[in-house]
């Protein structure tokens, strides 16, 4: 069985990385799309601000309910509607450490045995808790990478 502790260290790694990827954008590199067909800086680290509550969300239901539902979210529609360009850098970020921080204070106060309850996400099927933590664990680097990405196309 995967070690939670460890599983957590990895999770808490996210914010830095985070933060770290966007040190010292100026507002306008923040908002540019030197890549086509891509989002910029700043829509990236809101989709993980609006993305991290809802997979904490769905961790937080597979902990309390049996085989709960897990509503996917389509996040095309989330950058379209909910003013990702216009939203504050500092805010989002303080957004993803709260809830990250909060999701692994949960998580310290069980044992390995959670990682084996299930629930049922309404696109992929089921899916084990510990399926789910991977996710998230990745879910921050993998959008880091684009970040990345954006500032050798931006000469950073």
């Amino acid at each position: 069985m995967p070690d939670l502790n460890e599983m957590i260290r990895q999770y808490l790694e996210g914010p830095a990385l985070l933060r770290q990827a966007v040190a010292g954008m100026t507002p306008e590199q923040l908002r540019a799309k030197p890549v086509a067909g891509k989002w910029s800086t700043l829509e990236c680290v809101v989709h993980i601000s609006d993305f991290e509550p809802i997979l904490a969300d769905r961790i937080k239901r597979m902990i309390s309910l049996e085989n709960p539902i897990l509503q996917g979210a389509d996040e095309n529609l989330f950058v379209t509607g909910l003013a990702y360009g216009e939203r504050d850098l500092e805010e989002e970020l303080r957004i993803v450490e709260v809830t990250l921080s909060q999701l692994a204070r949960i998580l310290r106060t069980k044992g390995p045995e959670i990682l084996s309850r299930k629930g049922t996400h309404s696109e992929r099927g089921e899916r084990t808790l510990e399926q789910m933590l991977l996710g998230a664990i990745n879910h921050i680097p993998h959008h880091v990478q684009f970040i990345h990405e954006k500032r050798k196309a931006l000469g950073l």
